[in-house]
């Protein structure tokens, strides 16, 4: 299974950017022994849309027939072990690849969400995309972690 973290937006050199790098590099490392040897995030240059439905487009389309999981305020929110289970029986079930993706300042075109995709939320907060970003690659290495047995998290 391969894991993908998409998102809107460039990030330049800085904190978020050297957190994100930091998770997915973890991930990687944990992932290759627990099945899932591909563990990349994208960053999806959307300034030349020209609305948001374009915009949806850019960040999904690349991966139709992909699990596809829409970060989304109004999507379930979740626990790590949830997820970690959810992830475990994707895998389990021979998905080819998993999508998590962050959308632009508008969030997504809800016409241009394909069937069958997840919406999971960190809460009714608004937060920084730059900050979901780094919190969705640290939710991958937290379930990948809980999926090795590691001691990273405790219940």
């Amino acid at each position: 299974m391969k894991i993908v973290l998409r998102a809107s937006g460039l990030m330049k050199s800085g904190p978020e950017r050297d957190l994100t790098d930091d998770y997915i590099i973890r991930a990687q490392h944990l992932g290759r022994g627990l099945g899932i040897p591909d563990i990349t995030e994208a960053a999806i240059d959307t300034r030349s849309a020209k609305s948001r439905s374009a915009e949806t487009q850019m960040i999904l389309a690349p991966y139709a027939g992909a699990r596809l999981v829409i970060l989304d305020e109004r999507g379930k929110s979740i626990t790590s072990r949830q997820m970690a289970n959810q992830m475990t029986a994707w895998r389990d079930s021979a998905e080819s690849a998993v999508v998590f993706a962050i959308g632009g300042a508008d969030g997504f075109e809800p016409g241009d969400i394909p069937a069958g995709a997840v919406k999971w939320s960190f809460g009714t907060q608004v937060w920084p995309h730059k900050l979901v970003r780094v919190m969705m690659a640290e939710q991958i290495y937290r379930s990948l972690s809980i999926m090795a047995g590691t001691p990273y998290h405790r219940d």
